[in-house]
């Protein structure tokens, strides 16, 4: 029974650095190809395309939302916001990486904005849930907004303040998303990559609070 427990608080709580699963100084090998789109996954991405990072809860129906947009041009799911250097994802999965399961989006910004790339994340989970979503319980299904510049960190906090007044106003608790300036990306396992395109009766747990997101214009410029 403490052992239970014990591995409970370990998924419900960030570890320390010094507590942290040591890694590995090379990358887990994956694949190189994106299932759906035939883009490669590493790049080299278009000059002007823009690159976004979010954790919604399991990354296999998050990367599906995403790779679905038009003027998304590629996705890759990963593990971001940690300490384990190239963790592995049964790895994470203990809650000792200190990771997040993320989705990386490079799109064109002229045909999808960064606002609707926030809009889409905040309607589809529930970002008032802590360390998990749903029936996934642990730290790696946090809700997380990794920001590149200073930018799009504005407008992610903008768009937070602006959903949780929607939320409360809606008898919801209030938004515990972490929003960061980016770490590292850790390119998760080719058969997690696009899992869904190539398990199309796999598992889903994404599930939003149904109310609306309006992007204020703080976070739209």
């Amino acid at each position: 029974m403490f052992f239970l427990s014990d591995m409970l608080n370990k998924k419900l709580n960030l570890p320390k650095p010094s507590e942290a699963l040591p890694g590995r100084a090379r990358a887990i090998p994956t694949t190189s190809r994106h299932h759906v789109l035939k883009k490669p996954l590493k790049g080299p991405y278009p000059e002007g395309f823009e690159t976004a990072m979010f954790g919604l809860g399991c990354f296999w129906g998050a990367e599906r939302l995403f790779w679905q947009l038009e003027g998304v041009w590629v996705t890759a799911v990963g593990y971001a916001g940690g300490f384990t250097p190239n963790p592995t994802y049964q790895e994470t999965c203990t809650g000792l990486t200190g990771h997040a399961e993320v989705v990386l989006v490079v799109h064109d910004p002229k045909i999808v904005s960064y606002a609707a790339l926030l809009k889409l994340f905040w309607e589809s989970h529930d970002p008032t849930q802590g360390m998990r979503q749903g029936n996934d319980v642990g730290t790696a299904y946090r809700s997380a907004i990794y920001t590149l510049g200073d930018a799009q960190l504005q407008a992610a906090r903008a768009s937070r303040d602006a959903y949780e007044t929607s939320l409360r106003g809606a008898d919801h608790g209030r938004i515990t998303t972490e929003i960061a300036p980016a770490p590292e990306f850790y390119f998760a396992e080719g058969d997690h990559q696009q899992y869904l395109a190539k398990n199309p009766y796999g598992y889903c747990n994404l599930k939003g609070t149904g109310i609306a997101c309006a992007i204020p214009a703080a976070a739209s410029a």
